[in-house]
């Protein structure tokens, strides 16, 4: 089986505070982008995966998104599998 690629983002939930966006959408305020009205931080993973069918490297990269990447309180996921 190929090998393949798995991307993986991670973000906090809507209705979760993001310090780290608010910090980043006031520097770019600062900087003359006053059009940039929110700014959402997040994660991004890329993972690379041999070995697998389709199938089973979405059920891998799900369990892992969910298990280890993102905290499932605050955070949401999404991935994509990448041939």
């Amino acid at each position: 089986m190929a090998a393949m690629k798995a991307h993986v983002w991670v973000m906090p939930k809507q209705t979760v505070l993001d310090p780290q966006g608010q910090t980043i959408q006031h520097a770019l305020a600062s900087l003359g982008f006053s059009a940039v009205r929110d700014v959402r931080h997040g994660k991004f993973f890329v993972l690379e995966l041999n070995g697998l069918s389709r199938e089973d490297a979405q059920k891998l990269v799900e369990r892992i998104a969910k298990d280890v990447l993102a905290n499932p309180v605050i955070e949401d996921f999404r991935f994509e599998i990448l041939d």
